[in-house]
């Protein structure tokens, strides 16, 4: 059974010289399965040359703005991001998971909110979800977004960030921080550092004012970000943040763990239920990821970013014992309540249940 469904581009719209926004046409059937929470994305596949890749791209359209749209910043050596934006074209099919993801906030018209978010280069894109539904849809909150980029060229949906601020005056504040221009204001120059983040929140935020405060973009952003919270005593449990790009190098506890262990042709038996159907198959001790051998065996289990990251490919472990080589989507309560990023495991014992359909 598929988790993809093959939707047609309805749209394609530059954005900025190294981004392109796509929206696709969604069908009356289909119109529940792809219903989503503002912030969450989608995963695209396509074969791309002579393989067959998958990526995961936030949603970047409002709730009210009656269409489902993704946007794609081409990176560096990207083979995907090439794609997306120098081939695909109004009226392509494209395959396309349903939405998922978790960084989001529950909306209510009732709500009094303030959100203050950090966003860095293409991190926008949720943001822009999240802003647009928030606005509309509570009209007693309010939101403030500091969003760092290289240059003014490179800000995606500048024109539409300062439509959105003219339309919501006093509801909306958008301050642009950029790191290789130099502003009238030196607070908005440089880095989105630890530094950076305090100096921004101790100068224009009354920080006991946010109910939730929002990062998406690079890993070190993200890192320097938490931490300038951290330091000003905001508790995580009004953090809500997502990765963007690539992520950190990997720490080394789990790698270590499995360096030690023995080469000898160890295995361990593998049974993974998806959508009903039980599967089993053979996992080497010292061999690929959970992930990477049941697609060698046939097995069609979720996946998108494969970097521990997105949370496509979690699952809960039922019986038996990983390591996971990195996680930077799962929740601390959620590692204990026994999920695991199968992109990410390796078997430290000699049985594992996995369920994908818990």
């Amino acid at each position: 059974m598929s988790d993809f469904h093959a939707l047609k581009v309805s749209d394609v719209r530059r954005e900025t010289d190294e981004a392109t926004s796509i929206a696709f046409a969604v069908p009356d059937a289909l119109c529940e399965t792809f219903a989503y929470i503002p912030g969450q994305y989608l995963t695209l596949k396509a074969r791309v040359g002579d393989e067959e890749l998958r990526r995961p791209y936030s949603i970047c359209s409002g709730l009210d703005d009656g269409e489902v749209r993704v946007a794609v910043k081409k990176i560096p050596d990207g083979r995907f991001s090439h794609f997306a934006n120098e081939r695909i074209r109004e009226g392509d099919v494209i395959e396309v998971m349903p939405p998922t993801g978790r960084f989001c906030v529950d909306l209510d018209a009732d709500n009094k909110r303030h959100y203050v978010g950090f966003s860095g280069g293409s991190g926008i894109t949720p943001f822009m979800a999240i802003i647009k539904s928030v606005l509309k849809r509570e009209p007693k909150s309010r939101f403030t977004l500091f969003y760092g980029n290289r240059t003014v060229s490179s800000i995606i949906f500048k024109e539409e960030l300062e439509d959105l601020k003219d339309r919501y005056l006093g509801r909306l504040r958008l301050f642009h921080v950029l790191s290789d221009e130099t502003p009238e204001v030196p607070l908005f120059g440089g880095l989105m550092s630890e530094e950076k983040v305090t100096a921004l929140v101790e100068k224009l935020i009354d920080k006991d004012s946010v109910d939730y405060f929002m990062l998406c973009g690079p890993g070190p952003m993200i890192k320097g970000a938490r931490l300038a919270l951290r330091g000003l005593g905001v508790g995580d449990d009004r953090v809500k943040l997502e990765l963007f790009g690539n992520a950190p190098p990997p720490q080394a506890g789990p790698r270590a763990v499995r360096a030690a262990m023995p080469d000898d042709g160890r295995v361990a038996d593998v049974t993974v239920f998806l959508h009903g159907t039980k599967t089993e198959f053979k996992l080497p001790f010292n061999g690929e990821p959970v992930l990477d051998t049941a697609l060698a065996n046939n097995v069609d289990l979720p996946f998108a970013c494969k970097g521990g990251v997105c949370c496509t490919c979690k699952a809960k472990l039922l019986e038996g014992e990983v390591a996971m080589d990195v996680n930077y989507g799962l929740e601390k309560d959620e590692v204990e309540a026994g999920y695991i990023l199968t992109c990410q495991s390796r078997p430290l014992s000699d049985k594992l249940v996995i369920d994908f359909d818990g």
